[in-house]
């Protein structure tokens, strides 16, 4: 006799929405989380007394709106605190590009660039509604003759004929090279070349002439198929939408244990068993489901030496190079940019003023070094949420490209000439944001991977490469949640479709195992 059907490890956002969908099937649900809180990267912190922050991810653009739906999260706490926000670049002379929708505007943008901004984004609108047939379910195996798989050809055959002989030949061409090349022959701005790239590299350890930097902008743009038109903030910090996810899946009979560390996945002869605590203590399951990374699942929880050969090495080919850093400062006022009025600041601003600027803030990281002038996503969320600082006081978040995981000379070395470089690119647009600094934080890779078990410090569980993404994600032979070890699945960021707030790769695998009538 089992202790429960599943045993979930990781409360994040993508083990928190599988526990959902299992527990909502009727199974007995146990969610084990080593932190105090829930959500992994959808986190809320104190970094300094009275400034909140949302720890990684700080911007809500892709979360499935079937997961919210299913799940119930805005009955359960989960309130916008701005939405369609704008994405502003700014330009250190005060002229700044804006884009909000199909509309681009100042920044110097030709009108010519206006209309084939518009055509472009209705382009990309036709692509990412035809990933989303595969994002939506499980990814299909090319060799197998499984009827869903079978389906899922199918429609996105369909899709694809739907988008026409013109559009379906430039997919193919535009996924095979990189964003540099794609803005270069579409736009005449620089700065809308730039904004829009920015797009396609940030959270990756990629710049803009890498290849795969279209599929990673596809794949960001997929909120926009998902009900989002812009950036939104979610009110009280990104924890909120992890402590609402927590509530739905305990109102649905799931348990979630906090401050309990998974030691060791339980093999018995040919199956997963169980798992054991770092307490000692032994659960039983009928399967464990993991929303760990695969490199962490695999290496550090199962151990290569109770799989085959073969598996253990495709899961150490897997690639979890990091280049970004979070930056956090708490601020006794607003500061002035040039140019821009104050009612602007809750938009999204971002650092990025030309592509040989993204270029140049990339090639020290092939190198293991750091950006001297870095590009950024900024975001000062008390404008739209006050309650995150105390009266009259503010906190700006940046997510912040590029730096190494191991840099030369390590990060204690590294870590305050970098804060002063990133200071220093922020003055350029504010000149009077270092004065109003009270505290600061910077999040390197090597902190985030300790943080919240990120393999590599990668955002992405596994970087979003065509050979790391749909029926090769994590690795071949493993993309539709199983692992090939019978009752071990997988449902995190590392699995299909990836990394994001979408919560799909979660709800998917949920609903993989019930289809399988695995809990049956």
């Amino acid at each position: 006799m089992t202790d429960f059907d599943a045993i979930i490890i990781g409360a994040g956002h993508n083990g928190l929405v599988c526990a959902g969908y299992l527990a909502k099937a009727g199974k007995k649900v146990l969610v084990l989380e080593s932190r105090a809180v829930p959500g992994g990267c959808a986190a809320t912190h104190e970094f300094a007394p009275g400034f909140n922050v949302s720890s990684c991810a700080q911007w809500l653009y892709q979360l499935s709106p079937k997961v919210v739906s299913d799940l119930k999260l805005l009955q359960h706490g989960l309130v916008y605190a701005a939405e369609g926000l704008a994405t502003i670049a700014l330009d250190d002379t005060g002229d700044h590009l804006r884009l909000q929708g199909d509309s681009a505007s100042g920044g110097g943008v030709s009108s010519e660039d206006q209309k084939a901004y518009a055509l472009f984004r209705k382009k990309m609108r036709k692509y990412a509604k035809l990933m989303k047939t595969a994002y939506d379910t499980r990814p299909p195996k090319l060799v197998e003759h499984d009827l869903h798989d079978k389906m899922t050809f199918a429609k996105l055959g369909l899709g694809m004929k739907l988008l026409g002989k013109d559009d379906m030949s430039d997919l193919m061409r535009l996924i095979l090279i990189n964003i540099f090349d794609v803005m270069k022959e579409t736009f005449q701005s620089p700065k809308l070349q730039a904004a829009l790239a920015l797009d396609a590299v940030i959270g990756t350890p990629m710049g803009p002439r890498s290849p795969n930097t279209v599929f990673t902008y596809l794949h960001r743009f997929m909120g926009e198929v998902l009900g989002f038109e812009g950036a939104t903030q979610v009110k009280g910090g990104m924890g909120t939408l992890g402590v609402a996810l927590s509530k739905a899946a305990s109102d649905l009979g799931a348990v979630v244990r906090y401050d309990t560390s998974v030691v060791s996945i339980d093999k018995t002869h040919d199956r997963v068993t169980g798992v054991t605590l770092t307490s000692g203590e032994q659960l039983t399951a009928k399967l464990i489901v993991s929303s760990a990374d695969p490199k962490t699942t695999f290496k550090s929880l199962l151990g290569y030496q109770h799989m085959e050969t073969g598996l253990a090495r495709r899961i150490e080919q897997i690639r979890f190079k990091s280049g970004t850093v979070k930056v956090h400062l708490a601020l006794s006022g607003l500061p002035t940019f040039t140019g821009l009025d104050q009612s602007a600041l809750g938009q999204r601003l971002i650092i990025a003023p030309s592509l040989n600027a993204l270029e140049s803030a990339f090639n020290p990281l092939k190198y293991d070094e750091s950006s001297e002038r870095p590009v950024m996503d900024i975001s000062i969320p008390t404008i739209h949420d006050p309650s995150l600082a105390p009266d009259g006081q503010h906190v700006l978040s940046a997510i912040v490209q590029y730096a190494p995981l191991n840099p030369k000379g390590g990060w204690e070395a590294l870590r305050a000439p970098f804060m002063t470089a990133v200071i220093a690119e922020l003055t350029r647009y504010a000149p009077d944001i270092a004065s109003l600094i009270t505290a600061q934080e910077l999040l390197t890779p090597a902190d985030l991977a300790d943080t919240f078990g990120m393999t590599g410090g990668n955002w992405h569980h596994g970087e979003l490469t065509m050979d790391q993404v749909l029926m090769t994600r994590p690795a071949t032979g493993i993309s539709q949640y199983q692992t090939g070890i019978d009752g071990l699945y997988l449902c995190g960021a590392g699995s299909h479709p990836g990394g994001g707030l979408m919560g799909l790769a979660g709800k998917n695998s949920a609903q993989e195992i019930i289809r399988q009538g695995e809990l049956a």
